[in-house]
């Protein structure tokens, strides 16, 4: 007989999900499927729309990564209006994309994931949130905190809004950078940098408590994709696109975003809107790759900046070589990335070419196709249009991040279940633990699916006849 257990609280995953887990007639896990079941449909209510908009437009797919499409798809417009954006234009885009790595990573570590770390994995589901983690560790708390409004508030003052900003456009910018918003930036990032310190020396000191974790949760060969520049640096707006595999071998380098359609795929099933990318040379599912932090340190070759290069070179000799496999390292990518973009924004304020008002070049529609690239937060980004003589939307495509870490955060879960499931129940710690292994990939399901709308997670166990042994959700 099929049961329901209702766990409270709410997951903390941004959308909406299911999981189904499936036994053979051993009753042991012979696979799982991350469900997403929502749809929102911005590929086809765009048709018709003029290009110029687009950047507005797609920015409203997500209220946490907004920048992300805000720079595929002024980059996209760039392509399409054939033009090279003045030095103060990139300069200043790079400046926002760093701001949104920061929030979004200290989202991520801060608000999501800490609680499982600090309060413990099988702690009480209505304190092992960022409530419980303020009564347990308040400066912490408070730090995370302070750290994500640091990079929301860089995003406004460049973009005047700290959610969808419409300011970067085809062809640059809207506006520069005030000297009034300089002068705060440079204020308070030697207190960004104290929290990055603090923050990498804790999760170094609690990694070894997890040798479970980071052998169970997404522990597995894969592709890896991301952006680098042209010395092989660690990129996140411009640069070209390398994939390598689990052993840190280069299997494609300098890849070009316009010709994406060569090198990836995207598979459907049934089950779910979320697409599947695959690498097309070796098929699907074999050419399966991930995205995101752990993918982007793994491609670099450095960093390219002092503190980051340090953490990154620890990094390597803590998991004994320059690649790593398991998913639960993309928390302590997040940690790297954010210390990188924190010195890099150090680089960038004393740039005067962030105060400069060249910050766009004008144009009209020179190219009938565009494609443009940017590392999102949670991984690299493709926007694809198409437009008329007048520059009229004919076809979107969008790939997104979480979309290419489909098949990984698949594999994650059933990987995780065949762990801890050992007959029909479903363990009380065990729900938690699959869904660690997805905040892992910190998943953006609104971007990725085009979904609305907040929802619960569900996980099922099925036996190999079809009948659900167990069910659990979080309303």
């Amino acid at each position: 007989m099929a049961k329901t257990v209702v766990i409270d609280p709410v997951s903390r995953i941004e959308g909406h999900a299911k999981i189904s887990i499936f036994l053979d007639d051993a009753g042991q896990v012979s696979d799982a499927h991350f469900h997403v079941t929502e749809f929102r449909g911005f590929e086809k209510f765009c048709e018709g729309r003029p290009m110029w908009e687009m950047a507005g437009i797609t920015a409203r797919i997500c209220g946490i990564c907004p920048v992300s499409h805000v720079m595929a798809s002024a980059k996209t417009g760039d392509k399409i209006q054939a033009v090279k954006i003045p030095p103060a234009g990139e300069k200043l885009r790079r400046l926002m994309n760093l701001g949104q790595i920061i929030q979004s990573h200290a989202l991520s570590f801060f608000h999501l994931s800490s609680p499982d770390f600090l309060l413990g994995w099988d702690s009480d589901p209505a304190t092992r949130n960022v409530f419980g983690l303020m009564s347990a560790d308040p400066d912490l708390a408070r730090s995370g905190i302070r750290l994500r409004q640091f990079g929301q508030k860089t995003i406004e003052l460049l973009g005047a809004s700290k959610i969808h900003p419409a300011w970067a456009v085809p062809g640059g910018v809207r506006e520069p950078l005030t000297e009034e918003g300089r002068a705060w930036l440079r204020n308070r990032l030697p207190e960004s940098r104290q929290t990055i310190a603090t923050a990498l020396d804790l999760f170094k000191r609690l990694l070894d408590q997890f040798a479970t974790e980071v052998n169970v949760f997404g522990n597995f060969p894969s592709l890896f994709m991301g952006l680098v520049s042209p010395t092989g640096e660690w990129e996140h707006y411009g640069g070209h696109l390398r994939f390598c595999d689990s052993e840190g071998n280069i299997i494609a380098d300098g890849l070009s975003e316009d010709n994406y359609q060569d090198f990836i795929g995207e598979a459907v099933e049934p089950w779910s809107y979320l697409k599947f990318p695959y690498y097309k040379p070796l098929g699907y599912p074999a050419g399966i790759y991930r995205v995101g932090p752990l993918a982007r340190l793994n491609v670099c070759d450095r960093m390219g900046v002092e503190a980051a290069d340090r953490e990154l070179r620890e990094y390597r000799d803590r998991i004994g070589g320059r690649v790593a496999n398991s998913s639960f390292l993309y928390h302590y990518a997040r940690l790297v990335e954010i210390l990188a973009a924190l010195e890099l924004m150090e680089q960038l304020i004393d740039d005067p070419d962030i105060l400069s008002h060249r910050t766009r070049a004008s144009a009209g529609i020179n190219q009938l196709e565009g494609v443009g690239v940017s590392e999102a937060p949670r991984g690299t980004l493709f926007h694809h249009y198409q437009v008329t003589e007048q520059g009229l939307i004919k076809k979107v495509n969008l790939i997104i991040a979480t979309g290419q870490n489909n098949l990984p955060m698949n594999r994650t879960v059933a990987q995780i279940a065949r762990h801890y499931i050992k007959g029909p129940e479903i363990p009380e710690g065990m729900l938690n633990r699959v869904e660690a292994g997805i905040r892992a990939f910190d998943p953006c399901l609104s971007c990725s699916t085009h979904a609305i709308g907040q929802m619960p997670m569900q996980v099922e166990l099925i036996a190999a006849d079809g009948r659900v042994l167990d069910r659990r959700c979080r309303d």
